[in-house]
């Protein structure tokens, strides 16, 4: 069976790559692409490396032009996939790789985001630890999936299996993250411009403003009843893609060495896209360029009493298109790993 499918904001970043993976899927005919102030031109001008889809020309993002297709994904600033996903009711499956459907907390949207909530849709991480199983059993047969937000999702998994083992104590995390400009999308800033931050590392969002922070706090609450407190720094530094997260938590009671690798061991020994490293080494970002993978190497800093985890994502792949296209899979029954791969892109 071959699913169509639409997807909006195609002339951005996460929009780009998602289609970069859709186009490899075997079972879906990329049959739509729109946008807002390119529509009309061809997708081409905007995705000049997308040379199997340049026959395709952006349509305006409109609810009846999304509407008859098997799955919608929309790729738009937070705020405005809202509007569709209102009226998107006869669709089959929608993916949302905004923030509009992430949180579960109306209280924490007013606060990081503002504007009008929406409802929670099924989390797009299937790794997660949630409870006693994994977000990837709620994504089986899902209609409505809400991919994560890149950040927030590289430090929840470097995290969650320590919170759920009990082995490192959430109330007081620090997480530092390099981050590349991409992820804050193609719009002209200033801030983003190449003679501002070549040379340069920037921190931005600082002292516990970032929007990711509220996202992070509700998938550790799954695993936890603790009391989660994060100090969270973005620093914006000159790779065009790619995250790399360093996240450490005081050691809980008397926890060994041994009991704390093997909680994060235990999480992800099964898991294609989520690779623990063996002891004493640590990812880099190229090392992840262009795959769905997460790479994490963990440190156990006993004279701090803190457990160290660095964690590389790319953050348009495992931290979007690649966590929206294996939630996809994973909804439709189709092989988790379809059109996804665990190799980067060297040199």
């Amino acid at each position: 069976m071959s699913y169509t499918v639409a997807v909006s904001g195609a002339s951005g970043y996460a929009g780009g790559e998602i289609l970069r993976l859709l186009a490899q899927h075997p079972d879906v005919e990329i049959r739509t692409v729109t946008a807002h102030s390119n529509a009309g031109q061809p997708l081409a001008l905007h995705q000049p490396h997308l040379r199997s889809l340049a026959h395709l020309t952006l349509q305006e993002t409109t609810p009846e032009v999304l509407a008859g297709h098997d799955i919608v994904v929309l790729a738009l600033p937070h705020g405005q996939s809202g509007v569709y996903t209102d009226v998107l009711g006869e669709v089959p499956l929608v993916i949302d790789a905004g923030a509009d459907h992430r949180l579960t907390s109306a209280d924490a949207w007013a606060q990081f985001y503002g504007g009008d909530f929406h409802e929670p849709w099924t989390y797009g991480v299937p790794e997660l630890l949630v409870g006693a199983g994994r977000q990837r059993d709620k994504l089986v047969g899902a209609t409505r999936i809400a991919a994560p937000g890149c950040n927030a999702s590289t430090v929840s998994l470097s995290l969650v299996p320590g919170v759920a083992a009990g082995v490192i104590d959430p109330s007081d995390i620090v997480s530092v993250l390099a981050v590349g400009p991409s992820g804050a999308g193609k719009s002209l800033k200033p801030t983003l411009l190449a003679s501002e931050i070549l040379g340069s590392a920037n921190p931005y969002s600082v002292g516990g403003v970032h929007r990711h922070i509220p996202e992070i706090r509700q998938a550790l609450g799954a695993v936890t009843d603790a009391d989660i407190r994060i100090s969270f720094t973005p620093v914006i530094v000159p790779m065009s893609r790619g995250i790399l997260a360093t996240s450490t938590a005081p050691i809980a009671g008397d926890a060994t060495d041994a009991e704390i690798r093997q909680a994060w061991e235990a999480a992800y020994a099964d898991e294609t896209f989520v690779q623990l490293l063996p002891e004493g080494q640590f990812p880099r970002t190229a090392d992840i360029l262009g795959a769905n993978t997460a790479l994490m190497g963990l440190a156990i800093d006993r004279a701090a009493g803190r457990v160290v985890v660095v964690t590389a994502v790319d953050n348009l792949v495992k931290g979007t298109a690649g966590a929206a296209i294996q939630s996809m899979n994973i909804a439709l029954g189709l092989p988790e790993a379809r059109a996804l791969t665990v190799n980067g892109v060297a040199p």
